[in-house]
């Protein structure tokens, strides 16, 4: 039992799956398909929701370097992983990683974390669809009932949140039927909300009142870290673009140009946007909910609130449908390891997806928007993306010492010096994040090692092949 807790999948290993055509993906994916794939999933609930939060609670109109942080550490681990996502050109992103350097357990660990980073996420993020739906209802004449609207755990007399519930069943069903059809559809989508948020900024500018950004630090230094903590959540966009490794057509070339590419554009953006909104209205008064949208209606701009709040329905869909493409990723990964049960893998005869785990993990997602109030989640989702990106630093390190003769199309620069600080960095931020969420991620790791000991170590594969070999 020791042993296999810590016995590693070897490079070759994961190799023999690309070359199994009954259990691999299409590879159908360019570089300009993974750069809107990760801008797609960056840009959505950081511009349209976090911005507001993180400036009146956190950062003030210093929220600006609290998305440049978060950019930085983003950056140093964009490098580790671009280094696996060209040596592992396979679905799993970090849980693959983990597994060919760390160990099983790990591997198990970090899977179990991704779950937070996007099925948790997604309820999330369709909670705000949801509200960003109903304000564009109620400026047609529209009003859903309370009990349509409101998950029943929310209060105030709802029941089923249905617009989450619908948004997310839809976009589920779009990824079933072809990761080619969902990338043209994420491309489409990303060219319209990255235009609405061009018009924010040159819209933006000429309402900007310095002395909205005087204190500019009210909150010190720490406030500025905690902001950049709840920020962060931003940014696990550019992690999805990894779990479409298998499906790049070069990815030594391709997931190099869709994981920094995505994630530069990204910051930039974030960073000039929330300069706009801080310098547009005074602190106080950046809504926490909609905080572009109630910005220009606070200077007179009704049309342009009206065309921000359809960017953020559009925005968020993105958003949505690259979240629930990288969960059902990782499900199938961990299945072809033998961790989770064999449907997770099961590919559809016709489009070659993992139907079954799309469908699974869509309805689960859908139900728990629906019924569950997840607004305050945004922390827990940016812990487990934040334990994510260590884990892959530490195994840039570890497999450069085991392994330090393997082909690496691309090598991370500053190797051990660049993934120790993306690790120091990550802790740095954590550390903003809280003792309750602490407890969160803590409790949800014990459920998952629960599941790990009942199913996933009598049912790996590599565990398997070890005792045979020895035996």
């Amino acid at each position: 039992m020791p042993s296999q807790l810590f016995a590693r999948k070897p490079v070759e290993a994961f190799q023999r799956d690309l070359s199994d055509e009954q259990h691999s993906l299409k590879r159908a994916l360019g570089p300009i398909d993974l750069t809107l794939l990760g801008i797609g999933g960056i840009i959505g609930t950081g511009i349209f929701v976090l911005t507001g939060v993180a400036a009146r609670q956190d950062a003030g109109p210093a929220v600006v370097a609290s998305f440049a942080l978060a950019g930085v550490v983003s950056a140093l681990a964009a490098l580790c992983y671009a280094e696996f996502a060209t040596l592992l050109p396979i679905s799993g992103s970090a849980y693959s990683y983990a597994y060919a350097t760390l160990g099983e357990l790990f591997a198990w660990i970090i899977g179990w974390d991704l779950v937070i980073e996007y099925a948790v996420a997604a309820s999330t993020v369709a909670s705000g669809w949801s509200g960003y739906f109903g304000k564009i209802l109620g400026q047609l004449g529209i009003e859903l009932p309370v009990a349509m609207s409101v998950g029943v755990f929310a209060g105030h007399g709802g029941f089923l949140n249905v617009p989450a519930l619908g948004i997310i069943l839809l976009v589920s069903a779009l990824l079933v039927i072809g990761v080619r059809e969902s990338a043209s559809f994420n491309s489409f989508i990303v060219v319209l909300k990255t235009a609405v948020i061009l018009y924010v900024i040159a819209a933006g500018v000429g309402y900007v009142v310095p002395a909205n950004w005087s204190p500019f630090m009210p909150f010190g230094w720490n406030g500025v870290v905690a902001g950049a903590g709840l920020v962060f959540f931003a940014y696990i966009g550019f992690d999805s673009v990894t779990t479409a490794a298998e499906e790049a057509r070069r990815p030594e070339r391709d997931m190099p140009i869709g994981i920094i590419g995505s994630l530069a554009i990204c910051t930039l953006l974030y960073i000039a946007v929330s300069a706009v909104i801080t310098g547009m209205v005074p602190l106080p008064q950046i809504d926490k909910t909609a905080p572009l949208a109630q910005a220009f209606l606070d200077v007179g701009l009704s049309v342009a609130a009206s065309l921000i709040s359809a960017g953020a329905i559009i925005g968020l869909t993105s958003v949505l449908l690259v979240l629930l493409y990288g969960q059902s990723r990782i499900f199938f990964a961990m299945s072809r390891d033998g961790l989770l049960p064999p449907m997770f893998s099961r590919l559809h005869p016709r489009f070659r997806t993992p139907h079954l785990s799309q469908v699974l993990v869509g309805v689960l997602v859908a139900t728990a928007a629906a019924i569950f109030p997840l607004e305050e989640l945004a922390r827990f989702v940016s812990i487990g993306t934040l334990a994510a990106f260590v884990m892959v630093s530490i195994g840039v390190i570890a497999l450069r010492r085991s392994a330090p003769d393997l082909h690496r199309p691309f090598r991370c620069p500053g190797v051990p010096a660049v993934p120790i600080a993306c690790i120091l960095a990550c802790f740095y931020l954590m550390s903003g994040l809280g003792l309750v969420t602490w407890l969160r991620l803590g409790l949800w790791l014990l459920i998952g090692l629960a599941i790990y000991g009942f199913y996933g170590r009598l049912h790996s594969r590599v565990a398997g092949q070890a005792a045979a070999a020895a035996s």
